[in-house]
């Protein structure tokens, strides 16, 4: 418990500085009159770096360890929001993207190291009698979402109130400190890591991970398509007059709602277990469950596509439905997300867990960076009906793989 709860509250930090960069890059670039294919490419190398580092780092936990791997996140991340610090709102756009590409690089390393040691030590670490496992990569996944979701919250709030550079330097500080913390009071329990560890084995040969892998990339592509650029810029659009107080009024609402989707998303997942009736149901029936709720997900985003559609211009009721949509997308998306990070470590065999959850990890990064390109690109060319049709879509072909998911004894999972 003292190794889970340290790993936890790492985790938790991280996460918050996460979201709230995110918000702090989003609109303040959008404030300086970057479009919205170069606002998605802000974050493009984010997600490349996140691909790669998913890839190899499985290997280097098994090989150095889980806790390395944790501090090396945490630290990576420190460097990253002080070099954005350093941005000089002279520069011309093209070194201001240049720029803020690479730190997002190094920010999406950092991310992915800490959230793949983070996630494996739930396997080597949860009870394996009944649920147990679903419900403790639940908590930690549902608990980092909600703090992610006030940090959306705190970067909108910081930029409004501190300025881009003061909120970028006091996220450094507090995560430094909290950095040295972990250091010092890490308990026992992790994995240190084994010199044969090969990188070959980050592959999988199980077609249960290959093809919840293949379901992670749309599913988490059918969320940034519309989460990363097209829903911030269009609700800009709508709530700001253009001055200055009604940029701060529309930072502010814009960064409310991401927080508390995120925050519900967040929390549906820890309840996910509980919604699912988990304890009564064995591995074969979730697998059923993952094709279900992906094909139900499906249809949200098409009806809201075709409100917007049948609206033809922004107006009040439109954003009503879009705000209470995009809710029920989130919830319904925690429930895909959750079977799908409990379905992951089911999968994965305890001496390879880090490579398994890596390889899927990687998936995951290649599905965000899938959204964030189609994000911006699809509400360039036709706005937001555009972005969400995508994500129907997405979520269509999400549903398809998880389909192909064998349930049976002989794949390696209880029945």
């Amino acid at each position: 418990m003292a190794a889970y709860a340290a790993v936890t509250a790492a985790y938790w930090a991280f996460m918050l500085t996460d979201g709230a960069l995110r918000m702090l890059v989003l609109l303040h670039f959008h404030t300086l009159g970057f479009s919205p294919v170069q606002l998605a490419y802000l974050f493009v190398l984010y997600e490349v770096a996140g691909m790669a580092t998913n890839l190899s780092a499985g290997w280097i936990a098994a090989r150095f360890g889980l806790t390395s791997t944790l501090y090396a996140g945490l630290g990576l991340q420190v460097v990253a929001l002080v070099a954005l610090a350093q941005l000089d709102p002279g520069w011309q756009v093209a070194t201001s993207v240049a720029f803020v590409m690479a730190v997002q690089g190094l920010s999406g390393v950092a991310k992915d190291l800490a959230k793949m040691a983070s996630k494996s030590a739930v396997k080597l670490l949860a009870p394996k009698e009944g649920d147990g496992l679903f419900r403790w990569v639940a908590l930690l996944t549902g608990s980092k979402n909600a703090v992610k979701g006030l940090g959306f919250l705190l970067g909108a709030g910081l930029l409004a109130t501190a300025g881009f550079a003061w909120a970028t330097l006091a996220m450094a500080a507090v995560l430094a400190v909290i950095l040295v913390a972990v250091l010092l009071a890490m308990p026992a329990g992790l994995p240190r890591g084994r010199k044969g560890a090969k990188f070959s084995e980050v592959f999988s040969k199980s077609a249960n991970i290959n093809w919840l892998s293949a379901a992670r990339v749309f599913l988490f592509g059918a969320r940034d398509v519309w989460f990363v650029v097209g829903i911030p810029v269009y609700f800009y659009a709508v709530l700001s007059d253009g001055s200055e107080a009604g940029n701060r009024a529309a930072f502010f609402l814009i960064g409310s709602f991401m927080a508390v989707w995120i925050i519900l998303y967040g929390s549906v997942q820890a309840a996910a277990p509980r919604l699912l009736q988990a304890a009564r149901r064995n591995e074969a029936q979730l697998i059923a469950a993952a094709r279900t709720w992906a094909a139900v997900l499906a249809l949200v985003p098409a009806a809201l596509a075709a409100a917007v559609l049948v609206a033809g211009a922004p107006a009040p009721w439109l954003t009503a439905v879009l705000v209470a949509g995009l809710l029920v997308f989130g919830g319904l998306f925690a429930v895909n997300s959750a079977l799908h990070s409990y379905l992951i470590l089911a999968f994965s065999k305890e001496e390879r867990v880090t490579m398994d959850v890596g390889f899927y990890y990687m998936a995951n990064a290649g599905g965000r960076l899938l959204g964030t390109v189609l994000s911006g690109l699809t509400y360039q060319v036709g706005g937001v009906p555009a972005c969400l049709g995508t994500a129907a879509v997405m979520v269509a072909l999400s549903a398809l793989a998880a389909g192909r998911l064998d349930g049976r004894p002989q794949s390696g999972i209880r029945a």
